[in-house]
């Protein structure tokens, strides 16, 4: 019998559920529907962010699946993340209260620092004149002002490397709960978990697919011959494949999908499993990172001059 694998423990003795409907890039319009087709399918993590733009949208279907009886606000793990305009520390506390507005919450179960990276206040999109030196310590303390009012009942950090991860815990007084990031097979983040288990802090995978749908990333991640020849043998998906891969792997995943019967698909991992000769084939896949957050990179503004300053031993 395969073990199902639900949920991971976070360090704060939460549990988060191992798998997430994704809602970056999922259109106005079409990303309300896409959520309440989730919770009505079983999916309990939903993973927002008040850069994705469609906060108010996801807000009114969390009201009507609350006022409906779909599902109580106690079993959705909810996540949001601080943009990084927002990282001044007395703007923390105000993008957290735009946040609970637009999703129409009293609190999320987990609020993360986007990105290790910093944005003058009020820009628009990532324009390279509006990069600022980040002040991460500081930002930390204002997330732990949110943990401290039950604002927000995790905190953690989205794409951060080994080292500005290990810099963090060294000043937190909180540690973060999770580090949400790319992976997937083609990008398995192998440095990074191994760190990430030592110090406990939950590797959660954003673009557990590798974002097929998204044009600018030219990943192949579900064509890949080792998951075709997976699925194959198991009658699955190359998508529920990579799923499970991560399941296994012990990280949770966060499959974005607008598509009905895809969002039901990507759920479907629970009771099956990859057996141990086939998921070792997982180790033959060639390593290649999808997004190195090039818009971060400028040789003037900012402080990152080069994709290693970004990532450190990491690699890309």
């Amino acid at each position: 019998m395969a073990k199902a694998i639900r949920f991971f423990g976070l360090n704060t003795g939460a549990k988060i559920p191992s798998v997430g409907l994704g809602t970056w890039q999922s259109e106005p319009g079409l990303v309300g529907a896409a959520v309440a087709t989730a919770v009505k399918v079983g999916y309990r993590h939903i993973d927002c962010a008040q850069a994705y733009g469609n906060e108010k949208e996801i807000g009114a279907v969390f009201k009507k699946l609350f006022e409906d009886g779909i599902v109580k606000r106690e079993d959705l793990f909810i996540t949001s993340k601080l943009w990084c305009a927002d990282q001044a520390p007395e703007d923390v506390p105000e993008a957290m209260k735009r946040t609970l507005q637009d999703l129409q919450l009293d609190y999320v179960d987990l609020y993360l620092i986007h990105w290790p990276a910093r944005l003058k206040k009020g820009s628009v999109g990532v324009q390279a004149v509006d990069l600022l030196p980040t002040d991460i310590p500081s930002t930390w303390r204002a997330m732990e002002a949110l943990y401290d009012s039950g604002k927000a009942r995790a905190i953690g950090v989205c794409n951060f490397s080994s080292k500005k991860l290990g810099d963090l815990l060294e000043v937190a007084r909180i540690p973060p709960a999770v580090n949400q990031v790319e992976c997937h097979p083609s990008w398995n983040q192998s440095k990074l978990r191994e760190f990430c288990k030592a110090k406990g802090v939950h590797l959660s995978a954003w673009s557990p697919l590798g974002s097929p749908g998204t044009t600018w990333m030219k990943g192949n991640v579900l064509t890949h011959p080792v998951l075709t020849e997976v699925a194959e043998k198991l009658g699955k998906t190359t998508a529920q494949v990579a799923l499970r891969w991560g399941l296994q792997m012990g990280h949770s995943v966060l499959p974005k999908s607008t598509n009905e019967a895809r969002i039901k698909q990507n759920f479907d991992v629970f009771d099956w499993s990859i057996p141990d000769e086939l998921f070792a084939k997982f180790s033959e896949i060639k390593q290649t990172r999808l997004v190195v957050g090039d818009w971060y990179i400028h040789e003037t503004y900012g402080e990152y001059r080069k994709p290693e300053d970004i990532w450190g031993d990491d690699g890309y």
